[in-house]
């Protein structure tokens, strides 16, 4: 099993996403001991938002892209999506900023987008061809999104289901913390509760492939 962990919070101590993503990581080595992590925080290490000549490396945009410095964002395209179809279980931390996700795990995601690779188009609409992964998303919310008045301001986990879901990907399953701005006593029985959904959250993780060669 291949997996890739992705961290985005730009918090290193006291970041909740990081210490549950860390968690669910944890587990699934525990689970699975021949699991071969591949980790990745594009908080510390940002990859650059797209441009025209940086997109030009996967999709026609009409902007020519020569110079060294944009050639080697393309690499970064190529390494980034080679990376992400390699990986059978995916675990992206992702803490709610502003309703919806950090912008540097947009930029992440906006190299996945490729056409040809992780989606193409057809006469009848574009398909995925990511399918066959995993992805577990950590989700952590200062308020509480799951329901009630706040839900319709879900732009965080709503957007990251319909991404994955655009590329193929139709298990997509939450690791969530709500109320993390709501009191210490609040905060801490998000975290319990999420921590407590990780076992449950990473059954038949395996890929139908994976199991039968188990």
């Amino acid at each position: 099993m291949n997996v890739l962990h992705i961290d985005s919070s730009i918090l290193e101590g006291g970041s909740i996403t990081r210490d549950l993503s860390a968690a669910v990581v944890a587990r699934i080595r525990a689970d699975y001991p021949g699991a071969v992590v591949q980790y990745r925080d594009v908080a510390s290490h940002e990859i650059k938002h797209l441009t025209g000549a940086i997109a030009a490396g996967f999709r026609p945009t009409g902007v020519a892209a020569t110079d060294e410095a944009v050639m080697l964002e393309h690499q970064i395209s190529e390494l980034l999506v080679t990376e992400f179809l390699s990986s059978d279980v995916i675990v992206v931390g992702a803490p709610m900023y502003n309703f919806s996700v950090p912008s540097q795990l947009k930029a992440w995601l906006d190299r996945l987008a490729q056409a040809g690779r992780t989606f193409q188009y057809t006469a009848t609409g574009p398909i995925g061809l990511a399918g066959n992964k995993r992805v577990i998303v950590v989700s952590a919310r200062g308020g509480f999104y799951l329901e009630g008045p706040l839900a319709p301001l879900d732009f965080q986990e709503t957007y990251l289901k319909a991404f994955f879901g655009f590329l193929g990907i139709t298990d997509v399953r939450f690791v969530r913390a709500e109320g993390a701005s709501k009191g210490e006593q609040v905060r801490n029985t998000g975290i319990a509760a999420a921590t407590a959904s990780i076992s449950q959250v990473l059954v038949g993780i395996q890929t139908p492939a994976e199991s039968a060669s188990a």
